[in-house]
């Protein structure tokens, strides 16, 4: 019975986003964007995924951010009594504007939080000038 199951553990890991984008439920999760001089934040509450569930990826002018998780696709057929929780991997795109330096852009995932550090162009960035 272990070996099966590791079997099936593998063939889970296998599985592609794409695939699992077109065959599962994805929800929105709940994101604060905040604003510093030198950055915009992005911070996405994604509980029950682990950094090697999560991806980041920049396309067309957009960051999308995806997080699967384990547990749907164990319970996904069960039969709940209860079931206060919108369930389901997470998925959300945002538009980026040209005012941010993606060759700078940074993620961190930890405890089911994912932190995108959007750094802003040099050019957009608060400036003092000094008075001659």
């Amino acid at each position: 019975m272990a070996t099966k199951e590791k079997e099936l553990v593998n063939v889970q890991d296998q599985k592609s986003w794409e695939e699992s984008f077109e065959k599962e439920t994805w929800i929105a999760p709940l994101v604060d964007i905040v604003e510093t001089d030198d950055n915009f934040v992005l911070i996405a509450y994604m509980p029950g995924v682990s950094k090697d569930n999560a991806q980041v990826k920049l396309e067309d002018n957009n960051i999308v951010i995806m997080g699967r998780l384990d547990v749907y696709n164990q319970l996904k057929d069960a039969r709940f009594i209860v079931k206060e929780q919108e369930f389901g991997n997470y998925y959300r795109k945002f538009y980026l504007s040209e005012n941010i330096d993606e060759t700078k852009i940074e993620a961190e995932m930890k405890d089911g939080m994912l932190t995108v550090v959007l750094p802003k162009h040099e050019r957009i960035k608060p400036k003092t000038i000094e008075i001659k």
